[in-house]
């Protein structure tokens, strides 16, 4: 299975937080979630679900949450498993990042994503195959 790009749990938490002082983010990480069949890990829904009813500024109820996750469910998903975590392990001691940022590469590259949108890594780093982008980046003026 291939996906276009597999999305990091930030990115949704700035599409679920409604309107506020992190609009743009909002909109860009919208744009990402519409329409478009991105792949994710189950360690990216534990993540949304927990921080999106306790860490931002005005958490879901845990109906509202759950409602997130159930169309998540749906989407191209890796499950953690034995080599999942091997390969998490391994990203993370090669690349000198989190054990968490290590599995979410691991997964999207299990995935056959080419990109990784997030904003906790090197923008525009490539960690194995897979290119890190940060969405949130403006782009350079021509």
């Amino acid at each position: 299975m291939t996906v276009p790009y597999f999305l990091d749990t930030n990115i949704l938490l700035y599409a679920a937080a409604g309107r506020g002082t992190a609009e743009a983010k909002r909109k860009r990480a919208r744009d990402l979630i519409v329409g478009a069949r991105f792949g994710i890990s189950v360690q990216v829904m534990q993540e949304f679900y927990h921080n999106v009813t306790r860490k931002i500024a005005r958490p879901l109820s845990p109906a509202r949450a759950l409602a997130w996750i159930e169309r998540l469910e749906k989407l191209p998903l890796v499950e953690t498993d034995r080599s999942l975590v091997r390969a998490g392990i391994v990203v993370s001691e090669r690349y000198r990042i989190t054990y968490w940022d290590g599995a979410m590469l691991a997964a999207a590259e299990r995935l056959g994503a080419p990109l990784m949108y997030t904003e906790d890594l090197n923008h525009g780093q490539y960690y194995g195959s897979v290119r890190v982008i940060n969405p949130f980046v403006p782009a350079p003026a021509s």
